[in-house]
């Protein structure tokens, strides 16, 4: 197969604004650029990694708010390296739907969800591998 990587993972918002402002503020992502559709009801944002753009996050507002909650994204899982310090730290943010505690899989990995501004579940992940 030619297929190689995740490009990018679309979000739908309500606010492109406060949803890049919270991705740089809470995930650390860096926004791109924030362009417009060929619907001009549409517009699009998209964010990643500094330094690493290899694989992207959309934010796509105007295209419908009538999705069902999990048709925005069932969830959006990031890799950090310390999770009991993220845990910490996105826990004295106050977001909605944040885990009571980081749970552990059985072969050691590490993760807890919390809710991103239109109630997209994000996870936070600390992997064995």
């Amino acid at each position: 197969m030619a297929i190689r990587k995740i490009e990018h993972v679309g979000i739908m918002v309500s606010s492109i604004e406060q949803s890049i402002a919270f991705y740089e503020q809470v995930v650390g992502l860096q926004h791109l650029e924030t362009i417009g559709h060929i619907d001009a009801q549409i517009r699009l944002a998209f964010l990643a990694f500094p330094g690493h753009s290899d694989t992207e996050i959309e934010l796509v507002q105007g295209y419908s708010d009538q999705l069902p909650q999990e048709g925005r994204v069932h969830h959006v899982a990031f890799s950090v390296d310390d999770v009991e310090e993220e845990f910490a730290r996105i826990r004295g943010l106050e977001p909605k739907g944040l885990d009571a505690e980081i749970t552990t899989l059985p072969n050691g990995s590490r993760y807890f969800f919390f809710d991103g501004p239109d109630g997209e579940r994000l996870e936070f992940f600390q992997s064995t591998r």
